[in-house]
């Protein structure tokens, strides 16, 4: 099977690197990829937000199957030529990526299903907003409703902060959305969906915040854990029974099934499992984890769920064990990275590129936020843990920052479901 990786981070590289151990792979490619995807995968330059440019690709590739890895080229609508010129596709249609590219239809979506959620407001003026704000809060959560890259959020107890944040999206033309507070650890589900059926993957919890203990502005992620030792027994058949499966059910009942992966990003609270968003492809940086501990070959996976096959698809298999991410980040970042410095220990088993291209001079330097993800897994979550940072150590980025925190309250068995 010949198979064409649509994307350029850390997530992609994983992607990468589990299909290179799929014997049923023939061939891989990834546009527009990084330094670390050519050592795995023809390289070709594609723009992410053109999706005919997306198929006309892999058509000229000849591609068995086709994995859209963000979501700018999904919530674009890239899976839909590439199923229009008859290649299968992992990755949802336009319509079903609204889940993650309209926080407004989420909760549309979600209110109909009738699953758990935090009560929710969508604010398009300023003349609304103070008003608003006073019916939230505190603790306020202000989104906003359209895609941010993981940066357009804010979670504060400050009303000033709250409100700066929605003026400035709001000055911007973008709609806010405002939740309420939902209270307990956060948890990450991946689900592999053919429009029907739901296949759960092993649940994660990311680290969204830039600083320890859960310091400074949200970015796309810092780290992130897989299993989680804290979770209660039979969590993720609930979730998928009370949260994904009538989601998937309610799509389909819309006309726009869903067919890829859906993200299920959860707050595991007092009142039990609540919805804090939906996103349309796999998440970075628990792709990196998870996909770590998958034993199942995923072409096959992918290509059942492109081809509504699931049913019939074996149960998964996994690795025993654990698996820690932690991504190392370039100086400024979540603001404007500094870019352009060269990085030693870049070639390193366990180290997945995010933020990087390959020099003239064949130097590995960095070009983006979020650099790199380093993967580290063991036989106990303690072990991953002391694993992935030993292998931070052997990274050096004149500048970088990452957390030291990565899975130590899980480690120190201090993370509790209220």
């Amino acid at each position: 099977m010949r198979v064409l990786v649509i994307g350029s981070g850390a997530r992609e590289h994983a992607l990468l690197l589990a299909l290179s151990k799929d014997p049923a792979v023939t061939a891989l490619a990834c546009a527009p990829g990084n330094a670390g995807t050519a050592a795995l995968a023809e390289t070709y330059g594609v723009d992410l937000a053109d999706p005919n440019a997306v198929a006309a690709l892999a058509k000229e590739w000849d591609a068995g199957l086709v994995v859209i890895g963000p979501e700018v080229p999904l919530v674009a609508g890239a899976a839909d030529p590439v199923r229009a010129v008859g290649i299968p596709v992992f990755g949802p249609s336009k319509e079903a990526a609204r889940i993650e590219g309209s926080k407004a239809f989420a909760k549309d979506v979600m209110q109909a299903a009738d699953v758990p959620t935090a009560r929710s407001e969508i604010v398009d003026t300023p003349a609304r907003l103070d008003a608003a704000l006073h019916r939230f809060g505190p603790t306020w959560v202000v989104k906003d409703d359209g895609l941010a890259a993981g940066k357009g959020v804010v979670v504060t107890k400050d009303y000033d902060v709250a409100r700066a944040h929605a003026m400035h999206l709001l000055d911007g033309g973008h709609p806010v959305l405002l939740e309420s507070f939902l209270d307990g650890p956060e948890a990450s589900l991946f689900c592999v969906v053919d429009g029907t059926t739901v296949v759960p993957l092993l649940p994660a919890q990311d680290f969204k915040r830039v600083g320890d203990n859960d310091a400074g502005p949200n970015t796309g992620g810092m780290g992130a854990y897989s299993p989680l030792p804290w979770a209660p027994s039979g969590l993720v058949d609930d979730v998928v029974a009370r949260i994904v499966q009538p989601v998937v059910d309610e799509l389909a009942a819309r006309d726009t099934p869903f067919s890829g992966l859906l993200y299920c990003g959860l707050a595991l609270t007092s009142d039990g499992p609540q919805v804090i968003e939906f996103n349309c492809r796999f998440g970075d940086p628990e792709t990196q984890v998870v996909l770590a501990l998958l034993r199942t070959p995923i072409a096959g996976l992918f290509l059942a769920a492109a081809e509504g096959r699931l049913a019939s698809h074996p149960p998964l298999e996994w690795e025993d064990g654990a698996a820690v991410t932690v991504v190392i980040a370039a100086e400024g970042y979540p603001g404007r990275p500094r870019t352009g410095d060269v990085i030693t220990g870049a070639e390193l088993d366990g180290v997945l590129h995010a933020g990087t291209r390959r020099r003239d001079d064949g130097a590995v330097v960095s070009a983006g936020g979020r650099v790199l993800s380093v993967v580290g897994t063991g036989p106990s979550l303690a072990e991953a843990r002391l694993a992935a940072y030993r292998l931070v150590e052997r990274v050096e980025l004149t500048g970088s920052h990452h957390r030291s925190d990565i899975a130590l309250k899980a480690v120190d068995g201090d993370v509790h479901i209220p």
